[in-house]
């Protein structure tokens, strides 16, 4: 985990930004306090662990192509790559399969500390306003490292790496921006807890996350090694759930863990 300071600032995009799409605005202040979030995104090998543990079973992601996660004992593995590639972001994950996760990361937490166990957390999803934070890390530009997509700075289709479009690369493969975290933009898109949204008018302005009980869709960030670098911007943001038949962002999309600090 990497200690994110408290501050302030300018959540969405300007509309002079290259690439903006409306529903990065109104670009709004924001405040937050001070939080932790995972230096890189839950690896494959993170995400085995916790289907070794629990047999947990999360859904397929593209149940045309059966593709999907299968716990040891039912099958084999998806994605295949175990003993090979376990420094990969787990994908191909919904929001449930990440609450999941977090849910056992939590309980093994309670069990090792009983004395000062709470009802919830310690760990949990980042939210929306707490990623964009993070990923700009002090920065104005429409990304950590500056406006233009440039090259080698992260793996998407058109970002100048030797994965892009090809295949997900490691979560340490590139240079960690300002904060300290790894893969902010580009591999695979991240899971936050709020629901989605088409625009930030009424949108909370103290970092909380902007949820409702009805909610079908959670917003996901920073792009993956398939999309255009136009949505591998601090400021892009997207809609999916499990077997949206509009996209196929599930089946590129991962999570981070984040936590509350006293």
């Amino acid at each position: 985990m990497v200690g994110i300071p408290a501050g302030a600032f300018a959540m969405g995009s300007p509309a002079t930004e290259k690439g903006r799409y409306a529903t990065e605005g109104p670009q709004h202040a924001v405040s937050l306090k001070a939080f932790a979030l995972g230096k890189y995104a839950v690896t494959s090998e993170q995400f085995l662990t916790f289907l070794k543990e629990t047999g947990y079973q999360p859904s397929a992601c593209n149940p045309t192509l059966d593709m999907g996660w299968h716990s040891p004992g039912r099958g084999r593995a998806f994605p295949p790559y175990e003993a090979d590639l376990p420094r990969w972001p787990a994908v191909c994950l919904d929001w449930r399969d990440a609450q999941r996760y977090i849910g056992w990361l939590n309980d093994k937490v309670r069990l090792a500390h009983p004395a000062t166990a709470r009802a919830q957390g310690p760990y949990r999803l980042p939210t929306e306003a707490e990623w964009e934070y993070a990923a700009r890390a002090g920065t104005t530009t429409a990304r950590w490292w500056g406006d233009d997509i440039g090259i080698g700075h992260a793996n998407c289709n058109g970002c100048g790496s030797k994965w892009d479009n090809r295949s997900l690369a490691d979560v340490d493969a590139f240079a960690p921006n300002p904060f300290g975290l790894f893969g902010m933009l580009g591999n695979a898109w991240q899971w936050t807890e709020d629901c989605w949204h088409a625009s930030y008018e009424d949108a909370p302005d103290d970092g909380s996350a902007w949820n409702e009980q009805d909610c079908s869709k959670h917003v996901i960030r920073g792009g993956s090694w398939h999309t255009l670098p136009i949505f591998v911007r601090s400021a892009a943001r997207a809609g999916s759930e499990s077997g949206d038949e509009d996209s196929d962002y599930s089946t590129l999309a991962g999570f981070r863990v984040a936590r509350d600090l006293p």
